[in-house]
């Protein structure tokens, strides 16, 4: 099982960022809200969708990242520099916790959801989900957890993008707008 800190360090093609973060505990969320604005590229990373391109990292794009405190999923929107979501993946988690530094960190369970600012959502990786399994890197516990989590974001969260579009903003207000209270950092 793969673990992921919530500063992308495995997105190697990100040669400088911004990393901004706190633990929010408010009456929509709970949990860590994350913003990484990206201030160079080795290379833009370009996904296909309906036949068109959407660059998800290159220079003036923003990540905020949603990681809601005891759950099993972690939303990473993708922003342009307006603050307008390109897309959202989600990832379905095994577990969470905080490194020293304070950066969060989530054992990934290898499905994941990408949800398109048409309301379109998209299951990514079921295969890998099913290999894990087969291959005895989860269990069975776990893999019945990564499909009932993406269920329920689907039958819920998901289920309106226009109600998903103003959570994911409110997110990205109280990390934009709170700025004394996080931490920051500058990553080359």
């Amino acid at each position: 099982m793969k673990s992921s800190r919530l500063s992308y360090d495995e997105w190697k093609c990100i040669l400088s960022k911004d990393l901004l973060g706190k633990q929010i505990d408010s009456d929509i969320f709970t949990g860590y809200v994350g913003l990484i604005e990206i201030h160079e590229v080795s290379q833009p990373q370009i996904w296909k969708f309906n036949g068109e391109d959407i660059v998800v990292c290159d220079k003036g794009l923003k990540w905020l990242s949603i990681l809601p405190k005891n759950d099993w999923y972690c939303i990473t929107a993708m922003m342009n520099e307006k603050d307008e979501v390109l897309l959202w993946y989600i990832d379905m988690i095994a577990s969470q916790s905080v490194d020293a530094d304070g950066v969060p960190r989530f054992d990934d369970l290898y499905l994941d959801l990408v949800v398109y600012p048409d309301g379109t959502i998209v299951v990514d990786d079921r295969d890998e989900l099913d290999e894990a399994l087969a291959a005895g890197d989860i269990s069975k516990e776990q893999y019945e957890l990564a499909l009932q989590t993406s269920k329920k974001l689907t039958e819920g969260l998901l289920s309106e993008v226009a109600t998903f579009k103003d959570f994911t903003n409110q997110c990205l207000t109280m990390i934009k707008w709170n700025k004394c209270s996080v931490f920051w950092w500058t990553l080359t």
